[in-house]
């Protein structure tokens, strides 16, 4: 695939039709030590308000949520936003939506967290566009962006590292780089809102 075209709606609800965990996000050791390593970069402090971006069902969101007191977690899949609200009940203060990021966003105030993990490879070039610039004005000043994507080939629109170099491209000056680096399998970038 290019990047021209998002994966829409009908991709992810296909998916999570077919399996309740597609990417074997709740049984996989490596998704549980790269759940890990991630929160292992944020845990240096709390959150007011976050968002994560693409929860699939929760299993990263269950995690995120003693660092939060607000955290509003999205998904485009209505099943996964299901099977996420059920694995995060103990959680009071994470919200659900669905939502399709970058073309539907969330109102309201500046968020402190927003965590993308493993979401904007399946952007096109023009969404990672209007990602960049809902981020320029919707993170605080001071506040995270975290991303976590797997830098092996794939059929998406974008590679791991095309989606996060691009987007870091398009922020320019409104963000600094705080923390880089690469597994076997996957980067983090964990950037901070000037």
């Amino acid at each position: 695939m290019t990047g021209d075209r998002s994966l829409d709606a009908a991709y992810f609800d296909g998916i999570f039709a077919s399996t309740d965990d597609p990417w074997s996000l709740a049984r996989s050791d490596y998704e549980a030590a790269k759940f890990a390593h991630t929160i292992r970069v944020l845990d240096d402090r709390r959150y007011a308000t976050a968002l994560e971006v693409g929860c699939a069902h929760g299993v990263l969101t269950d995690r995120v949520a003693p660092l939060c007191r607000d955290l509003l977690a999205i998904d485009i899949a209505a099943a996964a936003v299901a099977a996420a609200r059920r694995r995060c009940a103990a959680h009071p203060q994470v919200r659900f939506r669905r939502m399709a990021f970058p073309g539907e966003t969330p109102p309201g105030a500046a968020f402190d967290l927003v965590l993308l993990s493993e979401v904007a490879y399946y952007w096109s070039d023009a969404d990672l566009a209007t990602a960049a610039s809902w981020l320029t004005g919707h993170v605080a000043p001071g506040g995270t962006v975290l991303l976590v994507h797997y830098t092996g080939e794939t059929d998406y629109p974008q590679t791991g590292d095309g989606a996060t170099d691009m987007l870091r491209a398009l922020l320019g000056d409104a963000i600094s780089v705080a923390h880089a680096e690469r597994a076997e399998w996957y980067r983090l970038d964990r950037w901070t809102r000037r």
